[in-house]
């Protein structure tokens, strides 16, 4: 018999075993934060008292809802247990008029049947990061004091106030934190995040290429050596093409996927990588 209940901060370990079976990213640092921001909204799934399956999800200020970390374990996959995951997670968000994930080409055939939509692809990439990948570089490394500037600059571009997240990252990793400044304005800002097998970078939020490769530039400038992943979108070639001149290639694909209306603003190409399939 498989039950279902909130997530609780003790279930954070089997949380990470799921994820080391998953070859996932993800630290202790991620679950706690599920937990912070949407304790009700993060479940799991039990079977003789220990948890094989969690799903986490977001609100974004009622505009729409996230749905990430949808993990099974391996012994218990091919039983509709992250089926019955994924309508935990939807039930949990209950009215928001959007709900949205990205999803794996596997994924993605379960996330059909309950009525998602594809919105637009997204590559994870990922390379070794050379000693030095330019020293010609105007993004400045982000203070605490400047956060305020970059929650109004990401606001518009993402379309829901995500500053609890952004406040998360920087402070987890403010080496990978830059801004792009003209005349006093923020034009661009980047950040990353450590993770169990590779550093990750993103999200990029720019007004145009030429400040996104300058912050990508600034932030990879602080992972020499390092394996480092960047979950890129497919709206301009230059910026693949160049991704694959500094030496990434593409792990896998993903999905953005959405359910309902998906009628609020943002701006999707000014977004040159997201801060993570689990977030958005």
């Amino acid at each position: 018999m498989i039950s279902f209940r909130q997530m609780r901060m003790d279930d954070i370990a089997a949380g990470m075993r799921l994820c080391r079976a998953a070859n996932w990213n993800q630290l202790e640092r991620d679950w706690q934060l599920f937990l912070q921001l949407n304790p009700v909204g993060c479940r799991v799934a039990i079977e003789n008292e220990e948890v094989i399956g969690t799903v986490t999800t977001l609100r974004y200020e009622n505009l729409f809802g996230w749905i990430g970390m949808v993990l099974v374990d391996p012994s218990h996959r091919r039983r509709g247990i992250g089926m019955q995951l994924l309508q935990q997670g939807m039930d949990a968000l209950g009215t928001e008029l959007t709900n949205k994930l990205d999803a794996t080409p596997a994924g993605r055939e379960v996330y059909l049947k309950f009525d998602f939509q594809d919105e637009y692809t997204l590559s994870r990439m990922l390379a070794r990061v050379a000693p030095t990948v330019s020293t010609n570089v105007a993004a400045q490394p982000l203070e605490a004091t400047q956060l305020g500037k970059v929650h109004a600059y990401d606001l518009a571009v993402f379309g829901a106030d995500r500053s609890a997240l952004l406040n998360w990252q920087w402070e987890g990793a403010p080496q990978y934190a830059f801004g792009y400044m003209e005349n006093e304005n923020l034009k661009g800002y980047c950040l990353g995040r450590e993770g169990f097998n590779y550093e990750q970078i993103g999200p990029v939020v720019a007004d145009a290429l030429p400040i996104a490769k300058d912050l990508l530039t600034a932030a990879l400038n602080q992972c020499a050596g390092k394996m480092v992943i960047l979950d890129i979108l497919h709206f301009d070639q230059d910026w693949l093409n160049w991704i694959e001149e500094l030496g990434f290639s593409e792990q896998r694909r993903f999905t953005r996927m959405y359910r309902g209306l998906n009628t609020f603003q943002n701006i999707p190409k000014k977004q040159w990588a997201i801060m993570g399939p689990e977030f958005g």
